[in-house]
């Protein structure tokens, strides 16, 4: 399924090719086919892409027969989910959505995840939008743009927002589990900072697991954190080790052949010429008895 979908009339067909075809992917449908589409989508539950019902709270009560089970279930898990913040502007802001979606008819329990990333993605378009201009460049340079989004650090909504120089976001999550079993209270008992690799437990939270039971090791998250797999873009990525090595075997094998082929070359041409010389030589000696025996008849 298309994120968007165009509805235009023939003639606008052609126009729009010209001005997006080259650039992006545009998908033109015509009007009845588009209430196929959505007809069917809606049918599989496909037209509510962006809900925090898909991806949980970590709720296990449902209002069933089975909440009492589920409670005791729970008690034994722990929930790693994106960074829960207590900051006041968040807080805030999270009230004002909350409004905003309520007076649309909609009903959401909180803000989810992707409302707080467009929000941190626009303030970061702002912040190297600003730069860009300053800088003397247009608005139009979408590489400078972008180049001033990577490496760096800004204040988000939810907290620090961190960008690699590969333009991807460090991941800030939160551990959400059971502190009180027997009321079923769930809370964020630890946070993840990605940038520094650092994981905090929070203070003044009853541990399902009870005091002193739970051992960090710091330095395999040093080492986790130091090591990760996505190197930087000067360095080399396990693909194109892969394709190197796979180069050089495939260059050595084709050495080898040429090598080999080459030698029996060189052997059958040697083969072909010894055979050519006898033949010429036992050519010679016929010719030379012919000639003794017309003489011997003379």
């Amino acid at each position: 399924m298309p994120s968007s979908v165009f509805v235009i009339s023939p003639w606008l067909w052609c126009t729009c090719y010209l001005l997006w075809g080259r650039v992006s992917r545009v998908l033109f449908v015509f009007s009845p086919v588009v209430i196929i589409i959505m007809l069917a989508a809606h049918r599989h539950v496909m037209t509510k892409l962006i809900s925090s019902s898909y991806y949980g709270d970590g709720s296990w009560k449902r209002g069933d027969k089975h909440d009492f089970e589920a409670k005791q279930a729970y008690s034994s898990l722990q929930t790693v989910t994106l960074l829960r913040t207590v900051k006041p502007e968040f807080e805030k802001f999270s009230m004002e959505v909350k409004s905003s979606v309520e007076k649309q008819g909609l009903n959401e329990d909180y803000v989810n995840m992707f409302v707080e990333g467009f929000h941190d993605a626009i303030l970061l378009y702002v912040l190297a939008l600003h730069e860009v201009l300053r800088a003397g460049y247009s608005k139009r340079d979408g590489g400078k743009i972008i180049q001033q989004t990577w490496n760096r650090t800004f204040e988000g909504i939810a907290g620090q927002v961190s960008i690699d120089a590969n333009g991807d976001r460090y991941g800030d999550f939160s551990v959400i589990a059971m502190t009180d079993a027997e009321a079923g209270t769930q809370e964020v008992i630890g946070d993840y900072f990605g940038k520094e690799g650092r994981f905090e437990m929070r203070p003044n939270v009853k541990y399902p697991w009870g005091p002193l039971k739970l051992r960090i090791d710091e330095t395999r998250i040093a080492e986790h954190s130091n090591s990760s797999p996505c190197k930087s873009s000067g360095g080399l990525e396990e693909s194109a080790v892969t394709g190197i090595v796979v180069g050089a075997l495939l260059g050595a094998g084709l050495l080898m052949a040429f090598y080999f082929f080459r030698k029996k070359y060189r052997i059958t041409i040697e083969r072909r010429n010894q055979q050519e010389e006898s033949n010429v030589g036992k050519h010679r000696e016929l010719r030379e008895d012919s000639i003794r025996s017309h003489f011997s008849v003379a």
